[in-house]
């Protein structure tokens, strides 16, 4: 039996996305061997567990104190009771539930039996937020554009304590986890008030007690006319990135050239916020790219937002495209926060505050996509989830499931100079199994069961028990 902490040595009978069931072993956190396996199928077609369970997407198993929970709404704490959507998620220390009899726990050891289950690659988050998450409650409630939200959210920066930020932060990355992603960067502000650095302390004392479970990269965001001798505080903190809004700024030119100087001198990558509006008037990037390029800047430079790319018309776009390539530069596209910032100036036919994503991936640009805000000033929805990103990336960015599963996936691995991951030989054995048929069906459904593995190491199991009167167990139409 194989619970939550423990290493995991094989995953038997297990789906694979091409429909293929395998056994996965795996040695030192790498895998090493995914060989063909029996698929256990029962006579109406449904797949069955161990114990002869149906496990259809619309069965789940049961939670330690078998409570009733709507997966559309609630979630299972590590201490045995419902949460509510309101509550924050799973400390990431404790995250899962591991009960007598769950799934996944038969054989010995270091195995996971998974009939029924859909094996993933672990999902990345390359764009957060973790200072701000789960901030909506305390700020002023204004539901507006992207001002309205930093002037909400500066006003409650005044009052907010490291700790405030640690004990959001700590839940946010809890949640995370237990949806299968173990891979986040977050940026963090330098804050107002008199100790402006206590948010970045929180950020990398938070990432440094957790780096056992999950990988957490933290990027300094560094305003307009900040003092040097807080950037240097920051970095001495030990943040990983540097990151800014040059488009935000008076003189966008000369703050690309400010964060590039920084990265520069002190060796770090590069991850900016980078034209996060709708019009096609201020086109920062262009500058990024042509200054990466004359300084041949050799660690990763990471475009985020983007949002102006899908505005531009075909032929400056295809411009603009070709010289991200030619710089090198990783797009990373953030749908939830920015279908729910931009636009609202637009009576009608409000546009999607999306780049061009298609021409992106079909140019061979790095694109990967992620959640941004959480239940914040910026953006007052979201459950720290990258299938829920990729789900809108089909639904708003129309991509194919296949290509927005890859942007939360291998897409964010790239652009965070991380090793790929997932059931493949040689990658790392950072894996999510989730209850599902299909892949689309895994990035269609909120509050399912999930395991969730890191670094060949079991660090999270959620189960959720659904309870109805209408019968589920027969074999769904197909």
């Amino acid at each position: 039996m194989t619970r939550v902490g423990q290493p995991v040595h094989r995953i038997t009978g297990v789906s694979l996305v091409d429909g293929t069931v395998a056994d996965v072993t795996v040695e030192n956190g790498i895998v090493t061997a995914v060989d063909p396996a029996a698929a256990s199928v029962d006579p109406a077609g449904a797949s069955v567990d161990p114990t002869g369970a149906p496990m259809g997407p619309a069965t789940a198993p049961v939670d330690p104190a078998g409570a009733a929970v709507d997966p559309a709404t609630a979630s299972v704490d590590p201490t045995d009771a419902p949460v509510g959507p309101a509550t924050a998620p799973v400390d990431p220390v404790r995250a899962g539930v591991d009960p007598a009899g769950a799934a996944g726990e038969t054989g010995g050891d270091g195995d996971l039996s998974l009939p029924g289950w859909l094996l993933l690659s672990a999902t990345t988050e390359p764009h957060a937020h973790l200072d701000k998450a789960f901030s909506w409650r305390g700020c002023e409630q204004t539901y507006g554009d992207l001002r309205a939200a930093i002037a909400s959210w500066c006003a409650y920066a005044e009052t907010m304590t490291g700790e405030d930020v640690y004990r959001r932060a700590r839940c946010a990355l809890g949640a995370y986890l237990a949806n299968g992603c173990t891979t986040v960067r977050t940026h963090a502000d330098i804050l107002p008030g008199p100790e402006p650095l206590r948010g970045i302390e929180a950020m990398t004392r938070l990432r440094d007690e957790v780096r056992e479970l999950m990988d957490v990269q933290v990027a300094v965001l560094i305003p307009e006319g900040t003092p040097g001798r807080l950037i240097a505080g920051a970095i001495a903190l030990g943040v990983d990135v540097l990151g800014g809004c040059p488009h935000l700024c008076a003189d966008p030119v000369a703050e690309t050239t400010c964060l590039l100087d920084l990265a520069e001198r002190f060796g770090l990558p590069v991850d900016l916020h980078t034209d996060e509006q709708l019009g096609t008037d201020v086109l920062s990037i262009r500058e990024l790219c042509r200054q990466v390029r004359a300084r041949g800047l050799r660690q990763r430079v990471i475009a985020s937002h983007c949002v102006s790319l899908g505005s531009l018309e075909p032929e400056q776009l295809a411009d603009v495209i070709a010289e991200v390539r030619a710089a090198g530069i990783g797009i990373v596209s953030l749908p939830i926060t920015n279908l729910y910032l931009q636009g609202r100036e637009h009576a009608r036919f409000r546009p999607r505050g999306l780049p061009a994503l298609r021409a992106l991936l079909d140019a061979g640009v790095d694109v990967a996509a992620g959640g941004d805000n959480l239940r914040d000033p910026f953006n007052p929805m979201g459950r720290a989830d990258p299938f829920e990103t990729a789900s809108l990336l089909i639904t708003a960015g129309h991509l194919d499931a296949a290509s927005a599963l890859a942007t939360v996936t291998d897409g964010g691995r790239t652009a965070l100079s991380l090793p790929q991951g997932g059931p493949a030989v040689g990658a790392c054995a950072n894996f999510v199994a989730v209850r599902a048929d299909s892949l689309a069906d895994a990035l269609a459904g909120p509050g399912d069961a999930r395991i969730v593995v890191h670094n060949g190491r079991l660090v999270s199991r959620t189960v959720v028990d659904r309870q109805t009167a209408l019968t589920t167990s027969v074999a769904r139409p197909r």
